[in-house]
């Protein structure tokens, strides 16, 4: 069976993740010392006992889930699973992705995501940024209602095309609450703001893009040794320069994550498994293509029955 491994991005972190999956495999741990060395901060500890509202800081988060991806991704091939031939991560979890198919090496990678929410939180003063999810409205009109909320200076897009039905919008405070205003009036089933303040991937974020592109420059970046679809073009780069060009623009485009599971349909995947907290991607894959087996990977059981599936 043709696979394709994911990673997921903000949103999956949770105080007490993968506490299970690290009492029998320690190298859960392991992962995480190296971050947070390469921090000079006691990551385990902070994704263990919280307080939720220091891992949820921007800053904690990316590098928390970008060593939360890897660390599952080494218990897999220490079990011995199967090599995936495709791999793509959801916003941040196309870090998680290039440090598994071995492009940016995983320290290295710990300090760029920690820059990454450093400059992302920056760029947009706390409380005027927001994001939201849109449920039950197709691409297009949330498109159109973002369009006509987007008034006087005040800024709403859609920016993770999530799955059929479950688009999220980001923008300005002003710009997303108008937006969902018009969400609700227009048909949506629940227009619901997310706990947020940075609006990715919206235009907003611009200015930090440009700050991160000269961050990425100083990361050496290889050939992947897996393929690794990319969000911002739903292709495939091999080229170093291109993946960073890639990874910059992702900033301030949409996340193209239908698009994305559909490219890895047509490649003939048939299953697909999680990498990292919880089960968010394996909930979106079953609404984007029932066809395909999503298996999420975060425990003892999950981490047993996806390998049980694929020998």
């Amino acid at each position: 069976m043709k696979q394709a491994h994911i990673f997921p991005g903000q949103g999956s972190q949770a105080v007490g993740m993968l506490s299970e999956l690290a009492t029998a495999h320690p190298i859960v741990v392991e992962t995480f010392q190296q971050a947070s060395d390469a921090l000079n901060m006691n990551l385990w500890q902070l994704v263990q006992d919280g307080p939720k509202e220091l891992l949820n800081q921007t800053t904690n988060t990316q590098p928390a889930m970008l060593a939360a991806g890897v660390a599952v991704w080494r218990v897999w091939n220490q079990q011995g699973g199967v090599t995936p031939t495709l791999l793509a991560g959801h916003s941040l979890g196309e870090y998680s992705a290039l440090v598994a198919a071995e492009a940016i090496e995983f320290t290295d990678g710990v300090k760029l995501v920690a820059e990454r929410g450093r400059l992302m939180q920056e760029a947009v003063p706390d409380g005027e940024g927001a994001m939201a999810a849109i449920l039950g409205l197709d691409d297009d009109a949330v498109i159109e209602l973002c369009r006509d909320g987007s008034t006087a200076g005040e800024i709403a897009e859609a920016v993770n095309f999530n799955s059929p039905g479950q688009v999220v919008i980001a923008g300005s405070s002003v710009g997303v609450e108008q937006a969902m205003g018009l969400a609700k009036e227009r048909g949506a089933k629940r227009a619901l703001p997310l706990p947020v303040s940075v609006p990715s991937h919206s235009s907003l974020m611009r200015g930090a893009a440009e700050k991160f592109a000269a961050t990425l420059e100083e990361i050496e970046i290889a050939m992947p040794t897996i393929p690794v679809i990319n969000n911002v073009d739903v292709s495939i780069e091999s080229d170093p320069a291109a993946i960073r060009a890639a990874l910059a623009r992702q900033l301030y485009n949409p996340v193209r994550w239908v698009e994305t599971i559909r490219k890895m349909q047509a490649d003939g995947v048939e299953s697909v498994v999680e990498c990292g907290p919880g089960k968010v991607l394996a909930g979106l894959n079953r609404r984007i293509e029932k066809s395909m087996v999503a298996l999420p990977l975060f425990d003892i059981a999950s981490l047993e029955k996806a390998i049980t599936a694929n020998r």
